[in-house]
């Protein structure tokens, strides 16, 4: 028996990423209430920095190897000792690999099997602690957190997000409904799409991310700005955060003589396609790009901007944002969101209460609502404050996670055990 606390295992894509904070902040808050935590990442954080957050987890770090072919040496030789040890269960583990992979004809398959082999022979089997595996979006961190579950025995369960959702083989996706313990989304309507695919009445639970609204609040109001307008945006530079769309929306604010200038924080695989398409649309005089900050530098960002504009939409494989986090931060800031009605956008942007939105793909329509947005102080003011006390009742993230650890308890007791739900996970 061990003496340990209970401990609840992460499965993570990355660790520490700045485009996933939510999830940093969402172990750190579970530490706080009281959870002990492991955490196995598929990979290293890409950035050079990260957010303070991260440097208060406490959780042991144990990284996954990563490629299939460079690690095959450090993946196989553990997965080898664990068949002879339970050869029933790695021939049945074995075997739904086999099944996936005719599937989808996707090698990462059985890297997938051999990551969570490595993680039961390596780690689970000499932690008894460990209670419950929770793998973080549902496609490759999930899969990996599934095998892991079928060789070792403990149960699994899983937070499904955007892409991981809409971009994965809806047999393999309900697969994994089907195995899992319970499984969590961040929206509405992913809970219902994922409800629909399972074929299960509201088996899959609905909890916002949220922020923290110590670090997020709106301190100082610009209900009647001036131009030149400040402009903002915050996102990875990929095709469903609609790029392409804010800078036409821009040219044409541009030719109606509106002054402006606008920054974008970000980066990403379409960077190189977006800056050339700022200097074909001849707006290097009026945008700039500062590539990724820090958390104090994006929050400089936002109390100097008057509006903050996003351009969502649907890419061609279907990958597509469910609630962008910089939406829900702006305004907590209260700093005025335009953006599109894409996935569920709308459950935050409640076009002329809470924001203003428009069909993916219509520059004219983003440049008129951003126009309105700017220059009508009414419907500014309206805006602002609406968006304020949304984002204040219903995306606390300290308010939030007791929803999630009561979700995690309730189905799994043990990890209880050490957990005070009365106590604030204020730090």
């Amino acid at each position: 028996m061990s003496s340990a606390p209970p401990t609840l295992a992460y499965i993570l894509k990355g660790f520490p990423r700045i485009s996933e904070t939510f999830i940093s902040n969402e172990i750190l808050l579970l530490e706080r209430l009281g959870f002990t935590m492991r955490l196995f990442p598929m990979r290293r954080g890409r950035e050079s920095f990260s957010h303070d957050s991260v440097k208060q987890i406490r959780a042991r770090v144990d990284y996954l190897p990563t490629e299939l072919l460079l690690d095959f040496g450090r993946l196989i030789i553990p997965n080898i000792f664990l068949a002879a040890a339970f050869p029933g269960r790695y021939l049945h583990a074995l075997r739904e690999a086999g099944s996936r992979y005719r599937r989808t004809g996707k090698t990462a398959t059985f890297k997938h099997l051999f990551q969570g082999g490595y993680m039961t022979q390596r780690h689970l089997r000499k932690d008894p602690s460990i209670c419950q595996l929770h793998g973080h979006f549902a496609h490759s961190p999930t899969s990996v957190t599934m095998f892991g579950s079928m060789l070792s025995g403990l149960p699994f369960s899983f937070s499904a997000h955007a892409k991981d959702i809409y971009t994965s083989h809806p047999d393999q996706l309900r697969d994994k409904l089907a195995r899992a313990t319970f499984v969590t989304t961040c929206t509405r309507h992913n809970a219902d799409f994922l409800n629909r695919l399972a074929d299960t009445d509201n088996r899959v639970h609905c909890h916002y991310h949220g922020i923290d609204l110590r670090l997020f609040n709106n301190t100082g109001h610009r209900y009647a700005p001036r131009a030149p307008y400040s402009l903002l945006t915050v996102a990875r530079i990929t095709r469903k955060k609609g790029l392409p769309t804010v800078y036409h929306a821009l040219r044409r604010l541009a030719d109606r003589g509106v002054a402006f200038s606008h920054c974008l924080i970000g980066d990403g695989d379409d960077r190189d396609e977006v800056l050339a398409l700022i200097s074909a649309l001849k707006l290097d005089d009026r945008c700039r790009w500062l590539g990724t900050l820090p958390h104090d530098k994006v929050l400089e960002q936002f109390r100097a901007s008057d509006c903050f504009v996003l351009g969502c939409e649907i890419a061609d494989d279907g990958d597509r944002d469910g609630i962008p986090n910089v939406i829900v931060e702006s305004l907590a800031m209260g700093v005025p969101v335009v953006s599109t009605n894409v996935s569920s956008i709308p459950e935050i942007l409640v076009n002329g209460e809470t924001g203003l939105t428009v069909n993916q793909r219509e520059p004219e329509a983003l440049a008129d609502a951003l126009q309105t947005m700017l220059t009508d102080e009414p419907l500014r003011r309206r805006i602002i404050a609406n968006g304020a006390s949304f984002v204040a009742e219903h995306f606390d993230n300290h308010k939030l996670i007791m929803d999630l650890a009561g979700v995690f308890i309730k189905e799994n007791p043990a990890l209880g055990a050490n957990v005070d739900l009365t106590a604030s996970p204020l730090a």
